[in-house]
């Protein structure tokens, strides 16, 4: 296939990363990639739904990356996964004699996994450097469900219209729905068998790196799980507290300790974050040392930081986070032209078990199987929103009164921008129209 036809595809079809910012897939395509990574590393606790996919759909998923490979004049295809996801490998090994380009290379159970810098050096031995894209080391890396998505707008000319997600924590049937765009989170949870406890907050994504949601909000391309969680419990404490309450703690607590720095995952393969020196600026009140608030650029922000590391419960993860969005907001960017220094010769000691963090978490008991659901998953309203990747926001199309069918477009793109569609999961009605979200109702 042309490398023209095949990004047509993906953008039409509204293709975007099934999970964290939702970059969308066609612009990742590119002709000095030699590997195209899939990564089933299902980073984040609690997550199953990529090895599931992958268990159930990995024909379908290896013919879509053998294309992807042979479009791009690319050498290999990795499939990264863990050792403990037994039927994911199985499905794999299955379909490799018809796959002659794709291997498997194999993951360390450890978080976060499924960071892509980390994913690129654990299959390949490549660092990225900081701020770089992982083209820059001739890799490409996409997501399982994208993947499917893919294969579904090659092979079904089918539009990217529901998106699976696991809804797991305090529900009755803990389990992974695909579900349609727009759908409400509590409409979700009740499909799950609603919760079994009296007081809970919603993390919307992983437990890691999710955010605090609501049951009014709606699922997007990039919504990965939801977890209904008691209000007391410690994934959810940690993202209620006010940051000014998180800045007085940092200066009232920090003992220099480094073990946040031990254990970042970025610093390990020797990109300039040195997390405990950006405490010690805050609790000087940011007064000196700009070059610790410059690493903050290369947070990945996957948490272990304020999650695992910090012995006095502190947050530097959040403070990276808003000092990162001061320095934007100030015109302050990202520097440009930096190398990575040489990985830490510990590194392999430094790394975080998912048991242990599990555990160090307080979700062992959530760590259960959440099957994917066969039943299909309606609601006679659903609300899509316009911006769902980190691309340009769609354009509605279509005028309250309209009668649309499911797959027609509801958003369109701007071609000059970085965008893709967005289109109906139904048939119905035009309920709503605004620059945010498109209401139809069945």
């Amino acid at each position: 296939m042309e490398l023209t036809k095949l990004s047509e595809i993906m953008r039409k079809a509204g293709v975007v990363g099934a999970g964290g910012a939702g970059f969308p897939s066609y612009a990742k395509l590119n002709m000095a990639a030699d590997t195209i990574i899939l990564n089933c590393a299902e980073c984040e606790p609690l997550l199953k739904l990529h090895r599931q996919m992958l268990s159930t759909y990995a024909s379908e998923i290896m013919e879509t990356l053998e294309e992807i490979a042979n479009t791009l004049e690319a050498s290999q295809v990795i499939i990264a996964v863990k050792h403990a996801y037994t039927e994911a490998i199985d499905a794999v090994k299955a379909n490799l004699s018809k796959c002659p380009k794709t291997k498997i290379g194999y993951l360390p159970e450890i978080y976060p996994a499924g960071d892509e810098v980390v994913t690129i050096y654990e299959t390949t031995g490549r660092v990225v450097n900081p701020g770089a894209l992982p083209i820059t080391v001739g890799c490409i890396v996409y997501n399982v469900e994208t993947i499917y998505n893919v294969y579904r707008a090659w092979k079904e000319n089918a539009p990217v219209t529901h998106k699976y997600i696991t809804v797991a924590g305090e529900v009755k049937n803990p389990c992974t729905f695909k579900a349609p765009l727009g759908i409400t989170y509590g409409e979700l949870i009740a499909m799950a068998g609603g919760e079994t406890c009296p007081d809970t907050m919603i993390v919307a994504g992983g437990p890691m790196t999710g955010r605090i949601g609501a049951k009014s909000d709606v699922v997007t391309k990039t919504s990965n799980a939801i977890l209904v969680m008691p209000r007391n419990a410690y994934i959810v404490q940690k993202r209620v507290t006010p940051i000014t309450i998180d800045v007085k703690r940092a200066m009232a607590a920090c003992c220099q300790c480094r073990y946040c720095t031990d254990l970042c995952s970025r610093n390990l393969l020797g990109h300039p974050i040195e997390p405990n020196k950006i405490m010690r600026a805050v609790a000087s009140g940011m007064a000196n040392d700009t070059s610790a608030l410059m690493g903050a650029f290369s947070c990945s922000g996957c948490g272990l930081c304020e999650m695992y590391a910090c012995g006095q419960g502190l947050n530097p993860r959040t403070l990276i986070g808003e000092i990162k969005g001061k320095l934007r907001a100030g015109g302050v960017m990202p520097p440009k032209g930096l190398e990575a220094d040489k990985v830490d010769s510990m590194r392999e000691y430094k790394k975080v078990p998912m048991s242990r963090l599990i555990a160090r978490l307080g979700l062992s008991k959530y760590d259960v199987p959440a099957p994917i659901v066969d039943t299909e998953v309606t609601s006679k309203t659903l609300k899509i929103m316009l911006s769902q990747s980190i691309g340009a926001p769609s354009v509605a199309c279509v005028s309250v009164g309209d009668t649309v069918k499911t797959g027609d477009v509801v958003g369109s793109y701007d071609e000059a921008k970085l965008g893709t569609a967005v289109h109906s999961p139904v048939n119905g009605k035009v309920r709503e129209v605004n620059d945010k979200f498109v209401v139809i109702e069945l």
